[in-house]
């Protein structure tokens, strides 16, 4: 796609791959100028069920690449077509209606963990360290940015990993909630593969009412209404609900 970032799929699983390790996979304004046609490019493949976001080598990603912050910072002008450049990425990103999972190593830092919260499940290795540092370099997280991480972790833990700027180790990012689940290094490509078949022998049909579902849950939704009443209704006359019916009385897997 472009340097620093590597698309793939196979069998049925989408890899979107930060690649620059001797930078501890830092993303660079191309990169992020980069990431829209690259998740498009997955979600577009109706072979891709499951995305998995990776960074290559020992790290995640260790935030936006500082070494460009005197040329994107450099006026009002600059700030603002980065800052852009940033939400465009993961607006799409978390906009993409393929389930997607964060496998992290390492260090996510800063960016790294606005790109991890726009995923829908993170797993990380036990080694793997987070923060989120703007108050060390006088910055701010956007706002979107810190919307997600207070649908998260919650408001209170957000003031302290924001003001603080404190690394944290996966034991304690798993405890406030901003991990799923935590594994032993040698074992964690092995659990994110398995956890992504397990999303993808299911129904995408269900998977996608679930998903929106939940976003109207997360936006303050709290009764039932008309468009929910009809996506249940819609669902009943489905594909994948016969299909379903059909896998359980012939005792096999669903072939979705």
């Amino acid at each position: 796609m472009t340097q620093g970032l590597r698309v793939q799929a196979e069998g049925g699983i989408g890899r979107l791959i930060l690649d620059r390790p001797a930078k501890r996979n830092a993303i660079s304004q191309a990169m992020w100028r980069a990431l829209p046609d690259a998740v498009a490019r997955l979600a577009d493949d109706a072979r891709v069920r499951v995305i998995v976001l990776q960074g290559e080598g020992a790290h995640f990603a260790a935030g936006a690449d500082i070494a460009e912050f005197d040329e994107v910072y450099a006026d009002r002008a600059s700030a603002t077509a980065y800052a852009a450049d940033l939400a465009r990425a993961m607006d799409m990103l978390c906009a993409c209606k393929t389930p997607r999972i964060a496998m992290i190593r390492g260090v996510c830092v800063g960016a790294g963990v606005a790109l991890a919260l726009c995923c829908d499940v993170r797993l990380a290795e036990q080694g793997a360290r987070f923060a989120i540092t703007p108050a060390k370099l006088g910055l701010a997280y956007c706002f979107a940015d810190t919307r997600r991480l207070v649908d998260c972790v919650g408001a209170s833990v957000a003031k302290d990993m924001l003001f603080s700027a404190r690394m944290l180790d996966a034991v304690e990012a798993l405890r406030v909630g901003l991990l799923n689940a935590v594994f032993p290094a040698a074992d964690l490509e092995e659990q994110v593969l398995r956890s992504a078949k397990r999303i993808a022998a299911n129904s995408p049909a269900t998977i996608a009412v679930a998903r929106d579902f939940i976003g109207r849950a997360v936006a303050g939704q709290s009764e039932e209404n008309e468009a929910t009443r009809a996506a249940y209704l819609n669902i009943l006359e489905g594909d994948d609900f016969r299909e379903g019916k059909a896998a359980f009385r012939e005792k096999r897997g669903p072939r979705y």
